[in-house]
């Protein structure tokens, strides 16, 4: 997994509130499990005005022109602005695999649903909560300047504005410390590899019958 530490980059918005993992990436994408791929499809019924299908080529499909993100100016975005109970509904990992292979880095939205947010992590993307109030804050800001960029500093936990606001966001620190390392969840077991290995190897010294009954 990718470590996070800081990250500058254009914002781009999802300006509605309860935006639930089949929006992000309908059902139909879910056949796969290779983490990669889905960028294309994300938010696919509200980028194109079709159906989106496995495996199909979206480069000739017809666009909403009408959808933030098929505007020019957010074109290279990393970071999505969002609203409250951003990522609710059914808990498919899909979605931050999304998210990320679409070019996303970090999410800043007032809340999120559990289980999106802990898949996040897990992923190398960074959700960021921040108040209603800050994030409204954010919206005005973009909408206003085109090519509207911010920083975001894992290791202050800071969301940086060029207009000089400096917005803290609380996070838990075994969070953030896997997010800085990279590590996910297999990351960290094998950070123990060779004690793993070696009670293995104990284990089958004193129960042998044991690994013989597994073979």
């Amino acid at each position: 997994m990718k470590a996070f530490t800081t990250h500058r980059g254009l914002v781009s918005p999802m300006d509605r509130a309860n935006v639930d993992t089949d929006m992000i990436i309908p059902k139909q994408f879910l056949k796969s499990i290779k983490r990669s791929g889905f960028g294309p499809n994300l938010f696919d019924e509200l980028r194109y005005l079709d159906e989106g299908q496995p495996g199909a080529d979206c480069s000739n499909r017809p666009i909403n022109t009408e959808f933030p993100l098929n505007f020019p100016r957010y074109k290279g975005a990393s970071i999505l602005l969002a609203r409250k109970n951003f990522g609710c509904g059914s808990s498919r990992e899909h979605a931050p695999w999304a998210l990320e292979d679409y070019g996303f880095n970090a999410i800043i939205a007032p809340s999120y649903a559990d289980i999106f947010y802990n898949n996040c992590f897990k992923n190398g993307l960074l959700p960021v909560i921040l108040s209603e109030e800050q994030v409204d804050t954010l919206f005005d800001e973009m909408e206003a300047q085109e090519g509207y960029q911010l920083a975001i500093d894992l290791h202050t936990q800071t969301v940086s504005t060029d207009t000089g606001h400096v917005f803290h966001f609380e996070l838990d620190e075994f969070r953030k410390e896997c997010l800085l390392q990279g590590l996910d969840e297999i990351g960290l077991t094998l950070q123990h590899a060779d004690q793993i290995k070696a009670y293995e190897a104990d284990r089958a010294q004193q129960h042998p019958w044991v690994f013989g009954a597994i073979k």
